[in-house]
Protein backbone atom coordinates (compact mmCIF):
# COMPACT_ATOMS: atom_id res chain seq x y z
CA UNK A 1 0.00 0.00 0.00
CA UNK A 2 1.04 3.44 -0.89
CA UNK A 3 0.21 7.09 -0.13
CA UNK A 4 1.87 8.69 -3.43
CA UNK A 5 3.70 12.25 -2.44
CA UNK A 6 4.16 13.43 -6.19
CA UNK A 7 4.18 12.04 -9.74
CA UNK A 8 7.67 11.79 -11.35
CA UNK A 9 7.56 11.78 -14.99
CA UNK A 10 9.65 9.56 -16.93
CA UNK A 11 9.86 8.73 -20.37
CA UNK A 12 10.11 4.72 -21.65
CA UNK A 13 11.47 3.72 -24.64
CA UNK A 14 9.57 0.26 -24.37
CA UNK A 15 5.45 0.22 -23.53
CA UNK A 16 2.94 -2.36 -23.70
CA UNK A 17 -0.91 -2.86 -22.73
CA UNK A 18 -1.70 -4.55 -19.67
CA UNK A 19 -4.49 -7.19 -19.62
CA UNK A 20 -7.88 -5.45 -17.93
CA UNK A 21 -8.62 -5.98 -14.53
CA UNK A 22 -11.59 -4.43 -11.45
CA UNK A 23 -10.14 -1.96 -9.43
CA UNK A 24 -12.48 -0.32 -5.85
CA UNK A 25 -12.46 3.31 -5.72
CA UNK A 26 -13.03 4.07 -1.96
CA UNK A 27 -12.65 7.16 0.28
CA UNK A 28 -12.14 8.21 3.50
CA UNK A 29 -11.04 10.83 6.33
CA UNK A 30 -7.68 10.68 7.56
CA UNK A 31 -5.86 12.98 10.58
CA UNK A 32 -4.56 15.35 7.65
CA UNK A 33 -7.42 15.05 4.97
CA UNK A 34 -9.55 12.73 2.81
CA UNK A 35 -7.98 10.01 1.19
CA UNK A 36 -8.97 8.27 -1.79
CA UNK A 37 -8.39 4.32 -2.21
CA UNK A 38 -7.83 2.45 -5.44
CA UNK A 39 -7.42 -1.21 -4.80
CA UNK A 40 -6.38 -3.49 -8.02
CA UNK A 41 -7.03 -6.95 -8.31
CA UNK A 42 -5.19 -9.77 -10.38
CA UNK A 43 -6.34 -11.31 -13.42
CA UNK A 44 -9.13 -14.39 -12.88
CA UNK A 45 -6.38 -16.87 -13.79
CA UNK A 46 -4.30 -16.18 -11.04
CA UNK A 47 -3.95 -18.12 -8.18
CA UNK A 48 -6.44 -16.37 -5.68
CA UNK A 49 -7.90 -13.99 -8.07
CA UNK A 50 -10.32 -12.19 -5.65
CA UNK A 51 -7.07 -11.02 -3.62
CA UNK A 52 -6.24 -7.46 -3.82
CA UNK A 53 -3.39 -6.75 -5.98
CA UNK A 54 -1.98 -3.45 -4.85
CA UNK A 55 -3.48 -0.40 -3.45
CA UNK A 56 -2.94 3.25 -3.99
CA UNK A 57 -3.86 6.15 -1.86
CA UNK A 58 -4.03 9.92 -3.23
CA UNK A 59 -4.61 12.91 -0.94
CA UNK A 60 -5.74 16.09 -2.00
CA UNK A 61 -2.04 16.96 -3.49
CA UNK A 62 -1.34 13.88 -5.49
CA UNK A 63 -4.91 13.76 -6.57
CA UNK A 64 -5.18 17.06 -8.10
CA UNK A 65 -1.87 16.77 -9.50
CA UNK A 66 -2.93 13.60 -11.04
CA UNK A 67 -5.90 15.67 -12.38
CA UNK A 68 -3.34 18.04 -14.52
CA UNK A 69 -1.63 14.95 -15.57
CA UNK A 70 -5.46 13.12 -16.77
CA UNK A 71 -5.95 16.74 -18.26
CA UNK A 72 -3.06 17.02 -20.72
CA UNK A 73 -2.52 13.36 -21.34
CA UNK A 74 -6.32 12.88 -22.90
CA UNK A 75 -7.15 16.54 -23.63
CA UNK A 76 -9.55 16.68 -20.91
CA UNK A 77 -11.41 20.25 -20.16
Amino acid sequence: MALIANFVRQDKERFSVHDPIDAQVSSFQAPHGRIVQIDTFGRGTRENPGKISQTIQLDKTSGEELFRILQAEFDLI
